[in-house]
């Protein structure tokens, strides 16, 4: 990214590296490493599990997604991807469920006593894919930010970024992450006020001209914001840096968490979307969105907006690190339950992210957007069985899970340019029809497919 001070920039980070490091535990028991419990065994409070939530969900690729969405579509994309965090809301509804009324200690056991290992097998795929994705999609970000991709900046920022923050996950697990979260946030929300507050201030801002930015009710921004409305109920179940946050506390710790995490991270990020609504009033040409920003804004908020970019990175990759720990070893069980091999995990997670960057494309970025869609095979798993607690036969299961693969398949190669299946049969030419199209479709086989193996209620009577 031209137009950042790098010396100011790089000196920023290294002190917020150094903090975070001082700051991280190093934690030997099981609970500590996996459950972020304290020493003396008590669960995190309401502020470091809200602050974690929202730090580790206001990620790099999602600050851009936001800014980049209401830069093309205005208000309209900006509140597109503000209702993704609706997900909080969804989230904590299915982890009351699951611990309150069905006594599950995670996801994995809820789906295991339904629907068998099979079951548990395709969910974990998925969360396995999406962890790894992650670790790919925010180093990617941050290599933009210190260079041109290939660049030696590019690899060199990748490579000291994702050492530093594999090194304190593995000292503290998900200790380390829920301590260096707090820090983070308190930075991510500094800079994001900075950012905002330049902007009103600014001589061109027209809060009435953002508000009309997207008059036209067919433009793609209305499109996408329909479709997270379809995927906010299936999204916080596949992503298991939420859903771990959920089974740390007591109930009511739990609920004002995942409350408060909801508008504060909502807020968060419509500020960004309305960042880029902003600079797209006032773009030039063929301008892209950070050219236009640094010519509205200049250097100060250039150095913002890249210290915004690397920090949420860096706090969603240590979640990242810790969620994949426990998958691999808690929830999985590929190994006996240790820090050591919590700490294997991290490892190889964090070298499976860099080998995508370094042997990825643009495609493979493409990819990480798709993980919503995949996802919707866990919709009818919610209405059914978590909210309905109903007995569904196991191939409605697996023939949904089929649909919703083959679906976010079929969007990934047509966004891509691959191929043209939908527009050949409906017509549809924006990315975002398709996907409604794509969503909608996975949705109505998924709930026909339930019904259809809808078991008989059990009797209760003697």
């Amino acid at each position: 990214m031209s137009g950042i001070p790098m010396p100011a920039l790089i000196g920023s980070l290294v002190v917020i590296a150094l903090v975070s490091v001082a700051l991280a535990p190093r934690v030997r028991t099981v609970d500590g490493f996996f459950r972020g419990w304290g020493e003396n065994g008590a669960a995190p409070g309401v502020l470091t599990l809200t602050f974690s939530q929202v730090t580790t969900w206001i990620f790099a690729r999602s600050l851009l997604n936001a800014a980049i969405l209401g830069y093309f579509f205005g208000i309209a994309g900006a509140l597109a991807y503000t209702a993704y965090y609706g997900s909080f809301l969804t989230g904590w509804l299915i982890v009351d469920r699951l611990r309150f009324t069905h006594g599950q200690e995670n996801v994995q056991g809820f789906l295991e006593a339904r629907f068998g290992r099979l079951g548990t097998a395709c969910f974990n795929l998925l969360l396995s894919l999406r962890l790894l994705t992650e670790v790919f999609a925010n180093l990617l970000v941050v290599g933009i930010v210190f260079g041109v991709v290939g660049s030696a900046a590019y690899v060199w920022s990748i490579l000291a970024v994702a050492g530093i923050t594999l090194a304190y996950s593995m000292t503290g697990g998900l200790r380390a992450s829920l301590r260096t979260d707090v820090l983070q946030m308190a930075v991510l929300a500094g800079l994001l006020g900075l950012l905002f507050v330049m902007m009103v201030l600014h001589p061109l801002f027209d809060a009435g001209a953002i508000a009309a930015s997207s008059p036209d009710l067919t433009s793609p921004g209305w499109v996408l914001l329909i479709v997270a409305l379809l995927q906010i109920l299936s999204y916080p179940l596949h992503d298991p840096v939420m859903m771990d946050r959920g089974f740390l506390a007591d109930r009511e710790t739990t609920r004002r968490s995942f409350l408060h995490a909801f508008w504060i991270s909502a807020l968060c990020i419509l500020a960004f979307g309305l960042l880029g609504v902003f600079a797209g009033l006032h773009r030039v040409g063929d301008e892209v969105l950070l050219i236009t920003l640094e010519r509205l804004l200049g250097a100060p908020a250039m150095l913002a907006l890249g210290l915004a970019l690397v920090v949420s990175a860096a706090s969603t990759m240590d979640s990242t690190f810790s969620s994949a720990s426990k998958l691999a070893v808690v929830d999985m069980r590929l190994a006996p339950a240790s820090a050591r091999n919590g700490r294997l995990a991290m490892a190889l997670f964090c070298l499976g992210g860099l080998a995508l960057v370094f042997v990825g494309t643009d495609d493979l970025f493409a990819a990480v957007a798709v993980s919503g869609t995949a996802s919707l095979f866990l919709t009818p798993v919610i209405v059914f069985s978590i909210l309905g607690g109903r007995e569904v036969a196991r191939w409605s299961f697996l023939a949904t899970f089929a649909v919703a693969i083959a679906g976010s398949v079929l969007y990934f190669l047509e966004s891509s340019g691959y191929v043209s299946v939908i527009h050949a049969v409906t017509g549809l030419e924006h990315s975002y029809s398709k996907l409604l199209a794509i969503t909608a479709v996975i949705l109505g086989a998924g709930f026909t497919c339930f019904a259809l193996g809808l078991q008989p209620r059990r009797s209760t009577s003697p």
